[in-house]
């Protein structure tokens, strides 16, 4: 399932210039035929109809091909690309040019020796065990939007309700959310990637941001992450990252091999370094998240003022902090310190001062409503993979957060009340080659962050 979605949409990620280019070549079949006065409907319709089915199927990363096909009738292997075919080209660059019509690769010596090795290996189904899963899950029918329609730049970019053209997609998004809804039985692969010697998948969740609210959703939410888990358990995985706390599953299955991370040390650690130098007092808008509360506490031990306007989040806060850390601990409704830090900042934003900083806890992009202020990104560092090549990649906190366990063989899980310690993460973190995204500058230096 999760590879025919990839597939699907490699096969129509192209630049706009591109996309005008095959809307002009395909044409050429359809459009001599209409002013010839004999065209056909029907013809025309089959003839997209085909385009597309072999686009999408070149591009679904699994064989749809029987082998029998092509014992049956041999010529076809000529007329008939096959995804592993395809493949080639996408990773050769030179071989395996055609799309519907291989025997223009063996004409002009252009097939990759290797096409028919391929096709025998991809027939096996040999599944990649991950040594990572990052389980996750989908957050709102706005994301459907970050897909890419043919024009790269639309996905690059926040989604903007204001823009006309995105609620065309509307029914699309509702529809898919619908369906998964509906059929949405287990976890589903999403992304597949390396970082040194170790494979990463991402899992997610057929469940949106929305459901996790529905009292009615919660057995069927924990039934798929324990149904993920214990798969996971089962081919090996080592760490597995969870969007959420695990210690549900982790007391239950005590003699889980895969490690639990919820991935809280490091997000923690990555909002204090985020933090600018010289930071006397900071204002914690909520407090309900273990990395708010982590912050928090944090920063009353390295003597920053921690300033609440909400009295039951102080009361909680107050009994976890130490108490020769205590005077730390501010409850006040007229202070409003220039850093304000939390999971849920976007309601408060009106009564700030004139250049706040911005710095968010939770893995959910803050609403940008002021222009006179600083909004720093969520938890996240720079991949170690970044360079000239491939410029600007970014891991969340969470993610980064296994991929350390399994680097440095952490044997504990990071799930409930337990928590790497942040400046092990942190360091660990740094050593293997991932970066801050912003460094912190001197409050007063008015540097932008």
């Amino acid at each position: 399932m999760a590879m025919a979605m990839d597939g699907g949409l490699q096969a129509v990620i192209h630049p706009f210039a591109e996309h005008l280019a095959y809307f002009l070549l395909f044409s050429i079949s359809i459009l001599p035929p209409i002013f010839m006065g004999c065209g056909s409907v029907l013809a025309g319709v089959l003839y997209i109809t085909y385009i597309d089915f072999m686009n999408n199927m070149g591009h679904c990363n699994f064989e749809l091909m029987p082998k029998w096909m092509f014992q049956t009738f041999p010529p076809l292997k000529y007329l008939i690309y096959t995804p592993s075919f395809h493949s080639l080209h996408h990773t050769q660059f030179r071989t395996n040019y055609s799309l519907f019509m291989p025997f223009y690769d063996y004409i002009y010596n252009t097939m990759d020796s290797s096409s028919d090795e391929l096709y025998e290996r991809s027939l096996k189904g040999t599944e990649e065990t991950p040594d990572i899963v990052h389980l996750t899950h989908m957050t709102s029918l706005k994301s459907t939007y970050h897909l890419r329609i043919g024009i790269t730049s639309i996905s690059s970019k926040p989604c903007n309700d204001s823009v006309w053209y995105m609620w065309m997609l509307w029914p699309v998004a509702w529809l898919s959310m619908v369906l998964t809804w509906i059929y949405g039985s287990s976890a589903f692969v999403v992304e597949r990637l390396k970082l040194k010697k170790f494979s990463m998948q991402v899992w997610a969740l057929p469940r949106y941001n929305f459901q996790y609210g529905l009292s009615w959703e919660r057995k069927s939410i924990n039934n798929l992450i324990e149904k993920a888990i214990l798969d996971a358990n089962e081919k090996g995985v080592k760490a597995e990252q969870l969007n959420g706390s695990g210690e549900l599953f982790a007391k239950k299955y005590p003699r889980l091999r895969v490690r639990l991370i919820d991935g809280s040390g490091l997000a923690t650690a990555v909002v204090l370094n985020s933090i600018p130098f010289g930071t006397k007092q900071v204002f914690l808008c909520g407090s309900n998240s273990k990395v708010t509360r982590a912050t928090a506490i944090a920063l009353c031990q390295r003597g920053v003022q921690v300033i609440l306007n909400q009295e039951k989040e102080y009361g909680m806060l107050k009994s976890r902090v130490p108490e020769s850390r205590a005077i730390y601990l501010k409850f006040s409704n007229d202070e409003t310190p220039q850093i304000w830090i939390g999971d849920s900042i976007d309601d408060a934003q009106g009564r700030v001062p004139k250049g706040t900083i911005f710095i968010p806890t939770s893995q959910f992009p803050l609403k940008k409503a002021r222009k006179d202020c600083t909004y720093l990104s969520n938890p996240a560092m720079k991949d170690p993979r970044d360079n000239a090549e491939c410029p600007h990649l970014v891991m969340s906190a969470w993610r980064i957060a296994g991929i350390l366990h399994a680097l440095e063989g952490w044997e504990m899980h990071e799930c409930g009340d337990d928590m790497m310690t942040i400046e092990k993460t942190w360091s660990a973190a740094i050593k293997h080659g991932f970066k801050p995204l912003t460094k912190p500058c001197s409050l007063n230096s008015g540097t932008d962050l």
